[in-house]
């Protein structure tokens, strides 16, 4: 045989071979293939794939520990044959195959079973009967139980500093999805770079698996620069520093300068690690100095609180002395000392924390003060903020906003700011110069007792990072239920989804000041 007529026959035979090899991966054992020279120089290849094969039967067998019958084992068998990914009826192709054995693997071995795997699989194909019979045996091995943390790549950093973000326990069952809990809240901590938490898969150490946590550490010190500009504020400038291992203990030390043209503050706050997860103790001070609607504010605080996180719910009680000094204008200038309690309770039930398209978020405040300790004033504050994000039409959303609340004293004198009311501005009544809503005293808006708003806003996205919204916003702030008289203000924006948060530019028209005003922020407020 010439040389090119055997080189087109081994050509002929491999084409073949590679086309049945690549059908039979989809489910088509017998199929009919032909390759014939066609006119000129072409070659044709018909292909008739046949009939496809599908499941038949499937059986899933189990070795080891979880093959007995105690301790719900039985129960979990069953759940596992039932989330077989393959099921009869379906058609059979290797890589649906190869994935189902997979995710059984994986199931199995993603809790209590670190050292599952398969030891036996099969797949007997009947091409007459274009039917195939699967049977796959998993073998468990023993259950693991996690044993202590065992800590390498710490240079600076305290050596019980990842314990303290743990919730593990040793003697409980190996659950791969806590293992990632656990390095996903050490990859968030600012003392570490990298983390890896894993566990040695082998058999003999399975009553106590030490619990591997690989860490490298992050730079310690950083400065921060930045710019920015707020229609309630305006124009910002603002320079920090960061130390979050702070004297070698992991404490985390944030302070800076904030200079706006409204407001300034100079503050340091300083984070202990947590205890074991449960919560968080920090203490700070800050200086801060305000020049909003005709009333200039002076503060000076120290404090310490305590946070907790569960789930979606994080509470915080707070201790705070301060002293402020308040110059309204066109009125006579005051002073209050008050050393204060404050608890915050705070769910964000939403789908995305920085661009929530559905959920709510529910916040309650009470704090308060009392002249028995260092304060000038018996007072209560009682507070309340709910937003809900509604999925309308798609992508989008209706967004609801409300806010309530009263202060419980004789009268607002010798009660801070902090602890009244005022509203306006982005956020809350827009169409209306920010916290310009509340009190008149002298020249000036103060802060009162009472406070209600409402908003009502739809967004609507035309594309995955833009949207516009039209809005609705009413409300007022006030010393007495009977001065309180709801403010309205309506109009449209725009929104980009930045990495930060949707950006919001609102062109505001306020009813009662008959007047169009530019607003400009976040759009999300927690």
């Amino acid at each position: 045989m010439p040389e090119a007529a055997a080189d087109r026959v081994a050509l002929s035979r491999r084409t073949r071979r590679e086309v049945a090899d690549l059908l039979a991966t989809e489910g088509y054992f017998e199929p009919e293939i032909s390759l014939r020279r066609g006119e000129g120089q072409g070659w044709r290849l018909s292909v008739e794939p046949g009939p496809r094969v599908r499941i038949a039967s499937v059986r899933v067998d189990f070795e080891g520990d979880l093959a007995g019958g105690e301790d719900g084992r039985a129960a979990r068998r069953e759940a596992l044959r039932r989330d077989w990914a393959l099921p009869v009826g379906q058609a059979f192709r290797q890589a649906a195959w190869d994935d189902a054995k997979s995710r059984l693997l994986d199931a199995v071995s993603a809790r209590d079973y670190a050292a599952a795997r398969l030891s036996a699989s099969r797949a007997e194909v009947d091409p007459e009967n274009a039917s195939a019979a699967l049977s796959v045996t998993v073998d468990s091995g023993p259950p693991f139980r996690l044993g202590p943390l065992q800590v390498s790549g710490l240079r600076d950093l305290p050596a019980d500093l990842p314990a303290r973000y743990s919730t593990l326990e040793e003697g409980e069952p190996y659950d791969r999805d806590r293992l990632l809990d656990l390095q996903s809240t050490l990859q968030n901590a600012p003392q570490f770079a990298s983390v890896i938490v894993d566990i040695d898969r082998d058999p003999a150490t399975a009553g106590a698996v030490p619990v591997r946590v690989e860490v490298s550490e992050a730079q310690p010190k950083r400065f921060g620069f930045g710019t920015g500009y707020s229609t309630n504020t305006g124009y910002r400038g603002e320079v920090s520093y960061a130390d979050v291992n702070l004297f070698g203990r992991g404490w985390e030390l944030y302070s800076g300068l904030r200079l706006e043209q409204r407001r300034q503050s100079l503050y340091a706050d300083v984070f202990l690690p947590p205890e074991r997860a449960r919560h968080r103790d920090s203490f700070g001070g800050a200086l801060e100095r305000s020049d909003l609607q005709g009333l200039r504010l002076t503060t000076q605080a120290v404090g310490v609180a305590r946070a907790t996180t569960r789930g979606d719910i994080d509470t915080q009680i707070a201790l705070r002395l301060q002293h402020e000094r308040r110059e309204p204008d066109g009125a006579e200038a005051s002073s209050a000392n008050t050393l204060s309690a404050n608890w915050t309770w705070r769910k964000r039930a939403v789908d995305n924390l920085l661009d929530p398209r559905d959920g709510y978020v529910l916040e309650i405040q009470a704090g308060g003060g009392s002249r028995a300790l260092l304060s000038d004033q018996d007072f209560l504050r009682l507070y309340g903020r709910y937003v809900r994000y509604q999925p309308v039409r798609g992508t989008d959303v209706l967004i609801l906003r409300g806010e309530l609340g009263t202060t419980i004293a004789p009268s607002r004198d010798g009660v801070p700011q902090d602890f009244l009311f005022r509203t306006g501005g982005a956020q809350s009544v827009r169409g209306y110069a920010y916290q310009s809503l509340g009190v008149s005293e002298g020249e000036a808006t103060v802060g009162g007792r009472y406070l209600a708003v409402g908003s009502v806003e739809y967004v609507h996205w035309f594309r995955p990072d833009w949207a516009v919204a039209a809005f609705v916003d009413t409300g007022d702030a006030a010393d007495s239920r009977s001065d309180w008289s709801p403010k309205v203000g309506y109009g449209i924006g725009g929104r980009w989804a930045s990495p930060a948060g949707p950006l919001a530019l609102d062109l505001a028209w306020g009813r009662e000041e008959r007047s169009l005003r530019l607003h400009f922020g976040i759009a999300i407020a927690f």
